[in-house]
């Protein structure tokens, strides 16, 4: 029996006998599959198996361990914020949390942006919310340090960021599920950030996530149920924030702006663009809340000392005084 075929028994024994993967196994696993030593067969049988007993903050730092095992110079990145987006987008608005990158960027926080949104309207589309803003998508890790040091924010698609890890992404075409590598690919953090944001859409992901950052040693993660599974919040619900900071957590809550609940994807509906709604030409006071919201959250990933209702302050401010004419 193949080192592979171990892990697959070893989890589909059963209900009394079977067991997850240590976050070792986990990490080999990932290494024999990126290398594509293992029979297709088995990759869907270990996904499946994972999904179906649940996936363990040792599994997904094991699945990040290896995909970080093929760095292309990734890591050598000026980075301070990693900010993933892997949502689906069937039911999403416009990207609106590209508004509140851009902010974190001109704070002086260097962003860089990753992600793969299938199933995304044109609407919802991210790509297309990166053109419009004038987020350049790089090519190359040097392509992305390039741009980062004259825009202080980047874009990197994962057919460029790591080919092989999409091919395991597209697998849910034919398996029908999700697997664990979309959960993996949220903490993928390939830049090595000290600060990694990340959106989940279910609930118990939070904890999940936390306790991978916390086995990984990442400095400061902010984790929130967010609209669509993206790192963006609905200001008109209070949202719980999870933190993962210097191996302590906490959570606080992002209370709503508005009194009247309204979903993220309604105001999509309305005459307004991403790019009206930064250069000013259109206004919208629940998208601007939308960005000022996240944009505070995500500052304080980079400074949880402060106070959420300090980092409003700061992330209206920025909002306030943007630079609407360059990066």
């Amino acid at each position: 029996m193949s080192t592979f075929s171990k892990y697959v028994h070893a989890m589909g024994r059963g209900p009394s006998k079977g067991r997850n993967l240590t976050q070792d196994e986990a990490f080999d696993a990932m290494g024999q599959i990126l290398d594509g030593a293992v029979d297709p067969h088995a990759v869907g049988a270990l996904f499946m198996l994972m999904r179906y007993r649940g996936e363990t903050s040792d599994e997904i730092a094991g699945f990040v361990q290896g995909l970080r095992r093929d760095d292309d110079g990734w890591s050598n990145l000026n980075v301070a914020v990693d900010w993933p987006s892997y949502a689906a987008g069937r039911t999403r608005g416009m990207p609106w949390f590209l508004l509140a990158a851009k902010l974190v960027a001109q704070k002086g926080f260097p962003v860089f942006l990753h992600g793969w949104n299938s199933h995304q309207n044109p609407v919802a589309s991210v790509r297309n919310g990166m053109a419009e803003l004038g987020i350049q998508t790089c090519v190359s890790a040097v392509d992305a340090a390039k741009i980062l040091a004259r825009d202080g924010i980047v874009y990197c698609p994962l057919e460029t960021l790591h080919s092989r890890a999409l091919q395991l992404l597209q697998l849910r075409d034919v398996l029908g599920l999700r697997s664990a590598v979309n959960t993996a690919l949220r903490g993928y953090n390939p830049t090595l950030a000290p600060v990694t944001l990340q959106g989940v859409f279910h609930p118990s992901y939070r904890n999940l996530q936390c306790d991978a950052a916390k086995l990984l040693q990442q400095k400061s993660m902010v984790v929130v149920k967010g609209g669509g599974g993206e790192f963006e919040f609905n200001p008109s619900k209070d949202t719980d924030v999870f933190f993962q900071a210097d191996y302590r957590r906490f959570n606080e809550i992002a209370p709503a702006f508005f009194d009247k609940a309204q979903r993220l994807n309604e105001v999509s509906q309305s005459d307004i663009s991403l790019r009206g709604i930064w250069d000013g030409t259109d206004e919208n006071d629940f998208v601007t809340q939308v960005v000022v919201t996240t944009a505070a959250v995500a500052i304080q990933g980079c400074d949880t000392a402060m106070a959420f209702a300090d980092a409003r302050i700061l992330a209206t401010d920025l909002w306030n005084n943007r630079n609407v004419e360059g990066q």
